[in-house]
């Protein structure tokens, strides 16, 4: 299917936002939203975000990507994932002026992009759908459980790791300092209490990550993709939040979701064939519901 693909230029509070529509002829009436995580722009680790967005658009999805202030070449100040409310809305009423016959939008996230979707998501009814690629829950005790559990363990049959030991080239001293910290930090995590986050919004923005990301898929009514990478700390680190939080096992068995495992595939899905995939993952399931 034939598409065009155009610039686009608006405003977002005291800023200006550039963005890329991909815009298929005909369009369907569910378009898609990439929201790029990181510090990185509208084109992706790799180029995949624009790949997948011509993907998606020669199969008839109107796609829309683009830079939010601070980042590529937006204007504004740099921000994180925490504080892009404001650009998402933005956007997105911008794609509903651009492309008329849309009714509803997915959301489509990597890494912190996917906290940042689920943050905004269940307030605006018209986002009816998320993708959401190696959710980034990172806190400081859940990094420490994760790298105990899945890094060290790997690192003892890296065979540069023995190169560097023979060489004489490996720091003891700082491994066993390093080794130590990450014991103490995931001890100390376990310790720490949850704020309730049926207070005000102050208390709400104290809680850990993982509680406000849970809360904010719980009051999303609609469908949701998850896909995991299978070589990537981020989504051990998303694993293990998971298997220790009974509401979170509820919620992702639940029949709005769907989730796809990549065995093999790194964070950013470094390689064409990861790509590939998770573009058919993409499209399948937007045309499932």
């Amino acid at each position: 299917m034939k598409f065009e693909e155009r610039a686009l230029i608006f405003p977002c509070n005291d800023s200006w936002l550039y963005g890329i529509l991909s815009l298929p002829e005909p369009v369907t009436s569910r378009g898609v939203l990439i929201v790029v995580g990181g510090p990185q722009y509208r084109v992706g680790s790799h180029r995949q975000f624009t790949l997948l967005a011509r993907d998606l658009a020669a199969n008839g999805i109107a796609v829309v990507r683009f830079d939010y202030r601070g980042m590529g070449d937006s204007e504004g100040n740099v921000r994180t994932f925490e504080d892009l409310q404001d650009d998402l809305r933005c956007t997105i009423n911008r794609f509903f002026e651009e492309v008329p016959s849309l009714s509803e939008l997915v959301i489509w996230g990597l890494c912190d992009a996917a906290a940042a979707a689920l943050f905004y998501a269940y307030q605006d009814r018209r986002i009816t759908g998320l993708v959401l690629l190696n959710p980034w829950v990172r806190t400081d005790e859940g990094a420490a459980r994760t790298y105990l559990k899945h890094y060290y363990l790997s690192r003892l049959f890296e065979p540069q790791l023995w190169r560097k030991i023979s060489r004489g080239n490996f720091d003891f001293s700082e491994a066993i300092r390093s080794f130590l910290n990450t014991i103490g930090t995931a001890i100390r995590g376990k310790t720490k209490a949850v704020a309730p986050l049926e207070q005000s919004d102050t208390t709400y923005n104290l809680a850990p990550l993982p509680e406000r990301m849970l809360d904010g898929l719980s009051r999303f009514e609609g469908q949701t993709l998850l896909i995991m990478s299978g070589n990537d700390l981020t989504a051990q680190e998303f694993s293990n939040v998971v298997n220790g939080s009974r509401d979170w096992k509820k919620l992702l068995a639940s029949p709005r979701v769907s989730r796809r495992d990549l065995p093999g595939a790194t964070h950013t899905f470094s390689r064409r064939e990861w790509r590939d995939q998770v573009a058919v993952w993409t499209k399948e399931w937007i045309r499932t519901w």
